[in-house]
């Protein structure tokens, strides 16, 4: 896991939850995010099953088989949309492009694993 992992209580000085008009509940910057910067980290268990807010990457790129994670923070409600404004390199989460104050944070789903 990052070492510079983020929890709740730390994520929150960066994003906030909120309805979404992409599909329910999304993850909303709290305040100006620059590009490139680190947001935060997808944490939870380790699952070999598909499901809600399960997160499934190559952790390293010669890796043969996604290592899939069930989202226990909020990281758990981002939502698709291409093009994204975030992405993830492994399980850490960072800018593409600055994000601002209320913008919905976004991934693509087709890009992460």
């Amino acid at each position: 896991m990052s070492d510079r992992r983020r929890h709740d209580h730390e994520l929150e000085a960066l994003v906030r939850i909120g309805e979404s008009l992409i599909h329910g509940t999304g993850l909303f910057a709290a305040c100006d995010i620059a590009a490139g910067s680190y947001i935060g980290t997808f944490h939870g268990p380790e699952t070999d099953s598909d499901g809600g807010h399960v997160l499934w990457v190559y952790e390293h790129p010669k890796d043969t088989e996604p290592v899939g994670r069930q989202g226990e923070n909020l990281l758990r409600f981002l939502n698709h949309a291409v093009p994204s404004n975030a992405e993830f390199d492994g399980f850490d989460l960072y800018a593409r492009r600055p994000i601002v104050a209320g913008e919905e944070i976004t991934i693509d789903y087709e890009g992460v694993a």
